[in-house]
């Protein structure tokens, strides 16, 4: 039976059932245990599983995955928390240099089922190195896997199956979305972690993003259902692997596609899918790939997050041009 959930509630209560399921399984992040972390994703559960399976750690991200690296060659199966996405960079020499290819060191001996829990993207109206969407960096790493739910149901099932798996994951979580309410059936894992999939159909356009773009891009498509124009929107879900086969389907039918990130544009997920439908689907195309993306500066002061950010006006423009060629 379907209940309603907040993606942080689904998310707590997808840790939940992982920490309930194996005892290998940790939580380790600054003030995830008594507070709960920064957005209470994990309240609760330091008083249900106790302080030696849900620990509080320093203020050094470094340390954090290091040391999960360490739980990990022991058996463990930690699940580590960043508070913020651009708190990231100080651990990241230990995600890159280190966890992505210990197992390709080890020429496949060793597996590091270590996750990186995320918050990342912007919309809550906070400043630099609190906004920042750094997935590209990690999609471009090999040895990692690197996922974005967009929904609360993905975001229950999503978690445990990074969890589950023998790999490094990391798990980037759109916080402007832990508020919004969805759908959660515990009883329906209907598809793997890594696929793709079609969220809207539509016959003029694909559009194609992921995390808390995807309902940037159905809100787009409301919009221009209204004008007479029907668009179809793909979340993508996985960032690393990337699951083209329904984006490459919806491409076939369309003829014209979207791209769309809050993430800058240059040498980014985007970038890479514009290439690839380029190289895959060339003869469908009726228009070149498009791309609509955040600036390719620094996240800007709050004030500015709206005029940064991409919105449904400029995904509608890029749609306005496929539709004239």
């Amino acid at each position: 039976m379907a209940e309603t959930l907040t993606m942080a509630k689904a998310i707590n209560e997808g840790l939940r059932t992982a920490l309930a399921a194996d005892d290998r399984v940790l939580l380790m992040g600054e003030d995830i245990g008594t507070l709960g972390g920064v957005f209470r994703v994990t309240e609760g559960l330091k008083a249900e599983f106790g302080e030696n399976r849900v620990l509080d750690t320093p203020l050094a991200e470094s340390g954090i995955v290091g040391t999960a690296i360490g739980l990990a060659m022991r058996g463990f199966r930690p699940v580590c928390e960043i508070q913020f996405d651009g708190f990231i960079f100080p651990g990241f020499d230990q995600i890159t240099s280190q966890l992505a290819k210990l197992t390709f060191r080890h020429e496949g001996s060793m597996s590091f089922p270590v996750v990186i829990r995320v918050p990342y993207g912007g919309h809550i109206g906070a400043v630099e190195h609190h906004q920042e969407s750094p997935e590209a960096y990690f999609a471009h790493t090999p040895g990692l896997r690197v996922v974005s739910p967009a929904t609360a149901h993905d975001a229950y099932w999503m978690i445990q199956q990074a969890i589950a798996s023998d790999d490094p994951v990391l798990f980037f979580e759109p916080k402007s979305r832990y508020w919004q309410k969805g759908e959660v059936d515990r009883a329906a894992q209907d598809v793997g972690m890594h696929a793709s999939r079609v969220v809207r159909e539509g016959t003029d356009a694909t559009l194609v993003g992921h995390g808390a773009m995807v309902s940037v891009l159905l809100s787009a498509a409301e919009i221009a259902a209204e004008e007479g124009t029907s668009l179809e929107v793909v979340d993508l879900r996985s960032l690393s692997p990337i699951d083209y086969g329904p984006l490459l389907a919806s491409v076939q039918k369309t003829g014209r596609l979207v791209v769309a990130q809050e993430a800058p544009g240059n040498a980014s997920v985007g970038s890479e899918i514009a290439a690839t439908i380029a190289e895959r689907a060339f003869y469908s195309l009726q228009a070149p790939v498009l791309r609509v993306s955040g600036f390719d500066v620094p996240f800007p002061p709050a004030k500015l997050e709206a005029a940064y950010l991409p919105d449904a006006d400029r995904v509608l423009e890029a749609v306005d041009r496929a539709l004239a060629y």
